[in-house]
């Protein structure tokens, strides 16, 4: 197996600078997950205070992003960047990032690891997320229209059930096991529904929760994932150049690319260092030159032209 090239930070940085851009905290990581959850009750208030189409549909996109937030703190809990004790950090990312959106990070961690010690190459785990493009134009409208309309998650969500339910296991331990795996999540989301119940809210779970998870969600989720690695060339030797960093204005940050997500250059050269750094990491490169040996990418919009670019067939 082929292992991904890797970058000596010590070869690019004095140990001061490297000093500041590995250095953890035990206050930002909390700081972070507090700040996704505040973004959420807020925009979820902002609709139930004023109720109209248009501040249904910035709810429903706020909240969707800091869903895809909470997957990306569970994702800094994953490297051990949340907090530097490491029960902190596990119970934070597995509680309140990964179990109310209904993942796992023990379940993630490893994976994840893998995709990082492969980037690129043929046993990188997630050259499937990247392998389908460039596409055309009229096929990534598809996948976003599916996105928006609630199918990719329905597929995510059921599909394994489903397809589990066509074999030879009877469906009882099917749904026992698939119940028992979503525990967490169930438990999160019965805990909601309480909650809002009490305040006489009980609809802003399915509005103003499962909606934006279903809907806005999933295509951040797919942008973001097209951003990172789309176009970016399989077995490639230069570890600057196995992953995309895009740059992104404050409404992108907003709505696609919360808490640093975009520097996923240098994520994946520095792959320990908390998120909160990456911006560092990236203006130190830049003033060393080296920036110009990364792929970079100058917004999302660019990106997505890049990834649509396939001719139609005649």
């Amino acid at each position: 197996m082929a292992v991904a090239a890797r970058v000596k930070p010590q070869d690019l940085f004095t140990s001061d600078e490297w000093t500041r851009i590995s250095a953890r905290s035990s206050w930002r990581g909390i700081a972070l997950v507090a700040h996704a959850w505040a973004v959420i009750v807020a925009a979820g208030a902002l609709f139930v205070l004023l109720p109209n189409p248009l501040t249904y549909v910035l709810a429903v996109m706020l909240i969707g992003a800091r869903q895809l937030g909470l997957a990306i703190l569970m994702h800094e809990a994953a490297h051990g960047g949340l907090h530097p004790n490491l029960k902190v950090n596990d119970w934070l990312g597995e509680w309140l990032c990964a179990a109310p959106i209904g993942a796992s990070l023990a379940r993630y961690r490893p994976y994840h690891l893998t995709h990082h010690k492969y980037a690129q190459q043929a046993e990188d785990p997630d050259l499937v997320l990247s392998a389908p493009f460039p596409t055309t134009r009229v096929s990534l409208r598809r996948k976003m229209i599916r996105d928006l309309t609630g199918q990719t998650f329905f597929k995510q969500r059921f599909g394994p059930l489903l397809g589990r339910a066509k074999g030879d296991t009877p469906k009882g331990a099917i749904v026992a096991g698939e119940v028992a795996r979503q525990a967490p999540f169930l438990l999160w989301n019965l805990g909601l529904l309480i909650v809002l119940s009490a305040f006489g809210l009980w609809w802003a779970w399915l509005a103003l929760w499962i909606v934006p998870m279903a809907t806005w969600f999933p295509l951040v989720t797919r942008l973001r994932n097209i951003a990172e690695h789309a176009l970016v060339a399989r077995d490639e030797p230069d570890p600057f150049r196995h992953a995309r960093t895009t740059r992104a204005n404050w409404i992108e940050r907003a709505l696609i690319a919360p808490y640093h997500v975009n520097f996923h250059a240098e994520h994946h050269m520095f792959m320990h260092t908390p998120c909160w750094n990456l911006p560092l990491a990236h203006r130190l490169l830049e003033k060393k030159g080296l920036t110009e040996r990364m792929l970079t990418a100058p917004g999302y919009l660019s990106v997505l032209k890049a990834a649509s670019s396939k001719a139609v067939a005649a």
